[in-house]
């Protein structure tokens, strides 16, 4: 069965030069490349969210280095690049009463990702699917 329960890496980051480099240092001695990234700023300390192609391991990793890390599961949504194209998800979840709690994006030449946690992640990819919008599998990420 397809699985579209991506696992993202949360880590709690002290906001002062240096830190987001020690990540992509441990990042770069186990050869994980980072595929999206979002940083969220919270005065002293921030929370950056990561897609890596291996998040068991970037986790395994950043917890050896000493960082606080956690495994959350998102969504990724092939989305239309074009006006219009968030409008579309945005009404399909609100429509079926999912709330998007946090969400960044992404564009590229195969088109734009819409990643985000959701306030209930099954009702979420039965909604999408039913509507014809294209989930990215989890397997893209591992």
């Amino acid at each position: 069965m397809t699985n579209y329960a991506i696992k993202q890496i949360s880590i709690f980051l002290e906001n002062k030069p240096g830190r987001l480099a020690k990540v992509a240092d441990a990042m770069n001695e186990a050869e994980i490349n980072i595929l999206a990234l979002s940083i969220a700023e919270a005065g002293d300390f921030g929370v950056v969210r990561m897609l890596v192609n291996k998040p068991d391991e970037a986790c395994k990793k950043l917890h050896e280095k000493g960082f606080t890390v956690s495994l959350t599961r998102v969504l990724g949504i092939k989305m239309k690049d074009e006006p219009g194209g968030l409008y579309e998800i945005a009404k399909i979840l609100g429509d079926s009463d999912v709330n998007i709690d946090y969400a960044y994006a992404y564009s590229g030449t195969s088109g734009a990702v819409f990643i985000l946690r959701v306030s209930d992640l099954e009702l979420a990819i039965e909604k999408i699917t039913e509507r014809g919008v294209e989930l990215i599998e989890d397997t893209l990420f591992e």
